[in-house]
C-alpha cells in the first residue's frame, strides 16, 4: 500500500531523514520506533508531503512525492499528529463534520465512528477544549477515520495518557485493523507497539536500523536495548 525507497527529508538546509526506506502493505500494523528526535514525526509528515524531501513515496502504485498534504489525504491516507491539532473551539461533532468525506469506500460515518469510541458520542456537545487528554485522542482518531482513509498515519497516540487509556487505545487499533483499516503507528511506548503490529522499523539518527517482525523485536532483549535503550 505505502512504499518509500531512499527519502531524505530536510527542515530547511538540515538534513533530519537519511535514505529511509519503507513498505506498509494492506491490512498491516507497522509501527516505526526510536528515541525522541530521532526522525519519527518527521517520516509522517514527509509522507503527508508537510517537509522538503526527495526520493520515492508510493501510495497504492501511484506516485505522491509531488503532491500536495491535501491532495495526499484525498488519496485516502488519515493523519493523527501528535499534537493531535483538534479544533479547541468547537464541538465534537464539528470536529468530526468538517473532517467528514463521502467516497466511493465509505465506511466511517458519524454513526461508525461512535460506536467505536462510544465515550465521544456523550460528549458530542463538548468543546474540544473541555475534553480530557485520552478523548482528544479518541477525538483525532476519529477524525481522521470519518475520512474514510485507506492508511492511517498515528503519531505517539498514547503519549501523556494514563496506562489505562494507553491499553484502550491499543485495543482501538486492533479494532480498527480487523475492520480494515491500514496503520502505520509511531510509538515512544515501544513494547506497547511491538504487541499490536506485525513488523517494525527503528529508526536511529535519522536512519533505519533494524527491520523486521515485531516478535523478533520482543524476544531479543539485547537487541532492543541496543536500538531503543530499554529492556
Amino acid at each position: 500500500m505505502l512504499q518509500i525507497k531512499n527519502m531524505d527529508s530536510y527542515y530547511g538546509d538540515i538534513h533530519i531523514l537519511h535514505n529511509i526506506s519503507l513498505r506498509v502493505e494492506d491490512d498491516e500494523i507497522v509501527c516505526l520506533l526510536g528515541r525522541n528526535g530521532v526522525g519519527k514525526t518527521t517520516t509522517f509528515k514527509s509522507i503527508m508531503g508537510a517537509t522538503k524531501r526527495i526520493g520515492l513515496i508510493s501510495f497504492c502504485g501511484e506516485d505522491i512525492a509531488h503532491l500536495k498534504p491535501y491532495e495526499i489525504a484525498k488519496m485516502g491516507i488519515g493523519y493523527v499528529p501528535e499534537d493531535r491539532r483538534i479544533f479547541p473551539n468547537l464541538t465534537v461533532t464539528m470536529n468530526l463534520k468538517i473532517a467528514l468525506r463521502t467516497v466511493h469506500r465509505n465506511k466511517w460515518d458519524m454513526d461508525r465512528v461512535f460506536s467505536i469510541f462510544p465515550q465521544l458520542r456523550n460528549l458530542e456537545v463538548h468543546r474540544g477544549d473541555e475534553l480530557s487528554g485520552g478523548e482528544q485522542q479518541m477525538l483525532a482518531i476519529a477524525r481522521a477515520l470519518v475520512g474514510n482513509p485507506m492508511l492511517i498515519l498515528m503519531d505517539e497516540p498514547t503519549e501523556g495518557l494514563a496506562p489505562l487509556i494507553k491499553k484502550m487505545l491499543m485495543e482501538k487499533v486492533l479494532e480498527l485493523n480487523k475492520e480494515g483499516v491500514t496503520l502505520l503507528l509511531a510509538e515512544q511506548n515501544s513494547k506497547m507497539a511491538l504487541s499490536v503490529s506485525n513488523r517494525c522499523y527503528v529508526l536511529v539518527d535519522g536512519r533505519v536500523s533494524f527491520e523486521g517482525r515485531s516478535g523478533e523485536l520482543i524476544e531479543n532483549e539485547g537487541l532492543r536495548r541496543k536500538l531503543l535503550g530499554i529492556a
